[in-house]
């Protein structure tokens, strides 16, 4: 999921409501990362990263240590190494509960013992090879839905392929097809004016779209129990569910 408008909204409110200064426990690890940014200590940094290292779609995940040494400069600017080696465990750095511990409002995230689980942060190169994949991607698609403002999600159940889109202004659209068919076909179905629904803390939020008096919910699952599916379909109409699949999240990266 996995950082969009839902990261900058999520980082926000998660500072005001729940962000709390670091405990003195916990200084070692974060100043030994500030100390590995700092001195450039880029292989120590790579053993020392959640795998993979999620980026902003359609941009790839970074997978492996050697995924991260190759794209350090990338996502590691010079402006995001500064802040980060400016920073002092104690003033710039608090404890977001089970999430772990962040930079300010959310640019970096660690765990607590000093491993990196995220940088929500985007460099200029980083954006630009953002806007060029979607600007590839939108190449590859049916012609009457090329006009969107970034991808959102890409979801398959057992026998849908869904694509949602952010079409600005907080209109999102749903396209679908069967399985078998590619995006560069005609969808079965496409529906605009969705709307993306947060629920709690927790990062779970779901889209929905309504048409002919039935929605469509595509829930993304953040947070669920352990084996449990990362995406929901779920299709009502009235107060009848006429169709709840579990879905996974597909990245064509």
């Amino acid at each position: 999921m996995k950082k969009l408008l839902f990261t900058f909204i999520l980082s926000l409110s998660l500072s005001v409501v729940f962000g709390q200064g670091l405990e003195t426990k916990y200084h070692e690890p974060v100043a030994d990362f500030i100390d590995c940014i700092k001195k450039q200590k880029r292989e120590k940094l790579a053993a020392r990263v959640s795998y993979p290292l999620q980026r902003e779609y359609p941009v790839p995940d970074v997978k492996n240590q050697q995924e991260f040494l190759k794209r350090f400069d990338e996502i590691f600017d010079a402006q995001l190494i500064k802040k980060i080696a400016n920073s002092t465990p104690a003033s710039n750095w608090s404890a977001v509960g089970w999430r772990g511990i962040m930079l300010d409002h959310g640019d970096v995230w660690l765990r607590y013992d000093g491993k990196l689980t995220g940088v929500t942060y985007h460099s200029k190169v980083e954006k630009a090879k953002r806007a060029q994949l979607i600007k590839q991607e939108k190449e590859s698609l049916y012609p009457a839905i090329r006009d969107f403002v970034a991808p959102r999600q890409i979801l398959e159940t057992p026998t849908y392929r869904i694509r949602i889109d952010d079409l600005g202004d907080f209109n999102y659209r749903y396209a679908a097809w069967p399985l078998k068919s590619k995006m560069s076909d005609k969808p079965d179905l496409v529906i605009e004016n969705g709307e993306l629904v947060f629920e709690g803390s927790g990062g779970n939020h779901y889209y929905e779209f309504k048409k002919d008096g039935i929605t469509y919910n595509c829930a993304i699952m953040v947070l669920t129990e352990r084996g449990g599916a990362p995406a929901l379909l779920t299709v009502t109409k009235g107060d009848k569910k006429v169709l709840f699949q579990k879905a996974k999240i597909v990245k064509p990266f």
